[in-house]
């Protein structure tokens, strides 16, 4: 760069030599330059001789001598007006209020001293002295790391590289649900889709299982395919209810926690950097290629910087994983009742006596329409408590509940179906 400024200022030398009558403008459009720049440099080729070369080079605005030291005289004043205040000063002064009474300071003005001008001297005179306290970092306490193979984390992530269709998807058009195990930060496994949805949300999450085996916990953000979209129902998502029954602790980050499933949000990170900005795929083919290839690399000759790790490739790091659960063979689809026992639901009756919880009708009485009631939720005797203020009305049977135990096959064909029939009220809900 520096041959490139010199060379500029040669031309604006020449330029102004041979065409003395231009503007500056004109100058600065000649040269590519700006306006302020010309100015500068014209000035100063004015000032130094016609054929003087230095004047073309850079010159370092860097200090060519240490700065003078500081009087003792000046740093006694400075720690005497911070612990003193004069002139009825009802607060501890800054550097600004210092400043202003060392420019006054009789002491200094007898001794013929200068105050110095710049706040950043005091300031480093308090400190030094310690006056102005330094903040103390919070004590680190390192997270305990789960045993390899229990806790899970699964995020989504946007291949941001491969184009939208025109009359395709506008957002989200490859994405890739990525798992990974905080215990050994190991990529468990990566699906690349373009069709993720509640349903095949669940069913990629079930294959995931059936291939590697059941964690003990499993923790995802606020996704909508996750959780399922606001408005939709009272009761836990069927991804939700799925992972419970199985015997999978389902852990839901609040609202803007990332740092809650940092080791997914630190492998995207990395995949983004490393894969998908290298290789740019530009199709759902090519995604799926440079991932496989990418999760391969990651977990065997990547080295790791995690603690687990400890700057080795996961697989190095650990070369034998215990097995994981195997799913259970049966299912009772209604296990997961324990989630919402005791959550209640706030209801106006309707003017037919009844009141709808989780998209289901429960009747309660005509003589309560228009009222407000409360609807809770007794895992137990597996119904629906009725209060009106403090009075219990009545319990109702809880309606949509298997009562029987399914095959695990069947069981996933079962909560397909509710994620999708939940994805279609949600569409419903958007379209009215």
């Amino acid at each position: 760069m520096e041959a490139e400024w010199s060379a500029d200022r040669a031309n604006l030398r020449f330029a102004v030599r041979d065409h003395p009558a231009w503007s500056v403008p004109q100058l600065a459009q000649h040269l590519g330059r700006s306006v302020s720049w010309v100015k500068k440099w014209r000035q100063r080729l004015r000032e130094a001789p016609s054929e003087d070369e230095a004047v073309l080079h850079s010159r370092s605005r860097a200090r060519k001598h240490p700065p003078p030291a500081l009087s003792p005289l000046v740093i006694e004043r400075i720690l005497a007006i911070r612990d003193a205040p004069p002139a009825h000063l009802q607060r501890v002064p800054g550097p600004k209020a210092i400043l202003y009474f060392l420019q006054q300071d009789p002491e200094l003005q007898a001794a013929g001293i200068s105050p110095p001008r710049s706040t950043a001297t005091v300031w480093r005179i308090l400190r030094q002295y310690g006056r102005i306290a330094l903040g103390r970092r919070p004590a680190h306490e390192p997270w305990e790391l789960p045993p390899p193979l229990t806790s899970w984390q699964l995020d989504f992530k946007d291949v941001s590289t491969v184009p939208r269709a025109p009359d395709g998807k506008r957002q989200h058009v490859v994405e890739t649900l990525n798992c990974v195990d905080c215990g050994t930060s190991l990529l468990v496994a990566t699906d690349v889709r373009a069709d993720f949805t509640e349903e095949t949300t669940l069913s990629a999450i079930a294959e995931l299982l059936q291939a590697h085996g059941r964690p003990v916990e499993i923790t995802v953000d606020r996704d909508p395919r996750f959780v399922g979209a606001p408005g939709t129902g009272d009761f836990p998502s069927p991804l939700i209810r799925f992972l419970t029954c199985l015997g999978v602790a389902v852990h839901v980050n609040p609202p803007h926690r990332p740092d809650l499933n940092a080791f997914v949000e630190r492998y995207h990170g990395t995949y983004d950097r490393e894969c998908l900005k290298v290789h740019r795929p530009s199709t759902l083919e090519q995604a799926r290629e440079v991932t496989a290839a990418f999760q391969v690399h990651y977990n065997t000759e990547r080295p790791n910087q995690a603690r687990s790790c400890g700057n080795r490739p996961p697989r190095a790091a650990f070369p034998e994983l215990p097995p994981s659960p195997p799913l259970p063979m049966l299912v009772d689809p209604d296990a997961w009742l324990p989630l919402i026992d005791g959550h209640r639901y706030a209801r106006q009756v309707r003017p037919n006596g009844t009141v709808v919880v989780e998209h289901t009708s429960y009747y309660v009485g005509r003589r309560l329409a228009g009222q407000r009631v409360a609807v809770a939720v007794s895992a137990a005797e597996r119904a629906l408590v009725v209060y009106h203020g403090d009075a219990i009305l009545k319990h109702l049977p809880l309606r949509g509940l298997r009562g029987e135990i399914l095959v695990f096959d069947h069981y996933v064909q079962l909560m397909e179906r509710e994620a999708r029939a939940e994805a279609r009220r949600h569409h419903r809900r958007l379209a009215a």
